[in-house]
């Protein structure tokens, strides 16, 4: 299916657009992306840019796909074959720039927008922030300035106590979470729905990813004896005996290497897309993911240590296709240790976009609690080994 590639007064009319392209009448009315069912399942999304020549860049899902002029006018199109059930970031490369869509109300940081197929799960709690300049996420009040003897260095380290404060929940990659998700606003409204009980936010920035978040002690040596004392001393409520640790890709598999090697530290952890292809020399190699399954992690957890004190909860992203055996070993072993284990896939690929609701329901469930609320089915809860969704 091509719905603009033929000329005529209406080109775009297939996916809810009136008038010619480039004209006063078509570029009112331009919202995008938008996005009509493929031959063959799935979606075709229309995406558009005014001015000049451009390629899409997503975030992970695919290659950079190039825009199509129309004629010659200054509109610039292109229609993408999507997948069922994506929600994905994207920019607009323009030379050495990167843009957001300005056509899109759903942003990600100043240069960054957010696209989802009509069938993507909702994502209660995150509000709408605009792309572009008026991208501006709100930031918590209480700034800690951490000089770590153990790991070098200074850092400025957020902290909000959302619904008043509670158990710490520590989130690696601190500042995506502050600069491209509004994770303080989306807290703060599941607490205030019931949806999980007051926690405080501790926004940990990363400064050397590939170092920080590698499967050693030095990090977690600094967060035990050092940041978190810091936090208790804030000022801020913050119950930092009972704490979550959540993470994402490399801060994942930080979070389960801290499980696995500082129990009385970390017993509960919310990982989305872990690194479980780690091993020490995997990223010197042409394909990192390539290497033993399940990685330094997996070999670890054939020892068959006792986790039984721990509740992890495991979400990937569904079309995370090379993913997908490092994260599916991994789940296995940790729940053959004991583990409480929560299992979940997300609508996406390897993006932040996908993550976060898994973000808020995965550390409301690490918190013991019963139920997330939630608007229709978020496509995931599922039992380990279970290849069915739960409602």
């Amino acid at each position: 299916m091509r719905l603009g590639a033929v000329d005529g007064e209406n080109a775009f009319a297939g996916f809810g657009l009136p008038g010619a392209p480039g004209t006063d009448e078509f570029w009112a009315a331009a919202r995008t992306p938008r996005s009509v069912p493929a031959d063959g399942g799935g979606w075709l999304t229309l995406f558009l840019w005014r001015g000049s020549e451009a390629s899409i860049g997503f975030e992970s899902w695919s290659e950079p796909v190039p825009l199509r002029r129309w004629g010659d006018t200054d509109c610039w199109y292109a229609e993408v074959r999507m997948p069922a059930r994506l929600r994905v970031t994207y920019q607009f490369l323009v030379g050495d720039a990167a843009h957001a869509d300005p056509f899109n109300p759903v942003g990600a940081g100043g240069d960054r927008s957010i696209a989802a197929t009509p069938d993507a799960p909702v994502q209660p709690h995150w509000p709408v922030i605009g792309a572009g300049s008026d991208a501006v996420l709100p930031l918590p009040r209480t700034r800690i300035r951490w000089s770590s003897e153990r790991l070098g260095g200074r850092r400025t380290v957020r902290v909000h106590p959302a619904g008043g404060g509670g158990p710490v929940v520590l989130l690696l990659d601190g500042d995506d979470w502050l600069y491209l998700h509004p994770a303080m606003t989306a807290f703060e409204s599941a607490v205030a729905s019931g949806a999980m009980p007051a926690v405080t936010l501790v926004f940990l920035p990363s400064r050397d990813r590939e170092t920080e978040f590698g499967c050693g002690p030095a990090l977690w040596e600094a967060i035990r004896d050092e940041l978190l004392p810091l936090v208790a001393e804030s000022g801020v409520p913050a119950d930092v005996d009972r704490l979550v640790v959540a993470g994402q890709s490399m801060g994942g598999l930080s979070a389960m290497y801290a499980a696995l090697e500082f129990p009385d530290l970390v017993s509960r952890v919310a990982c989305q897309s872990g690194s479980f292809w780690w091993t020490p020399d995997a990223l010197d190699l042409p394909d990192p993911l390539g290497g033993p399954v399940g990685g330094t992690v997996a070999a670890r957890l054939r020892e068959r240590p006792d986790l039984s004190g721990l509740r992890v909860a495991f979400d990937v992203g569904e079309h995370e296709t090379r993913m997908l055996p490092h994260c599916e070993l991994i789940e296995t072993l940790v729940a053959r240790t004991g583990a409480t284990v929560r299992v979940s896939r997300s609508a996406s690929g390897h993006d932040r976009a996908g993550w976060r609701h898994a973000l808020l329901r995965d550390v409301a469930w690490a918190l013991d609690e019963q139920a997330f609320r939630q608007g229709p089915s978020d496509g995931s809860p599922r039992r380990h080994g279970d290849p069915s969704e739960g409602p």
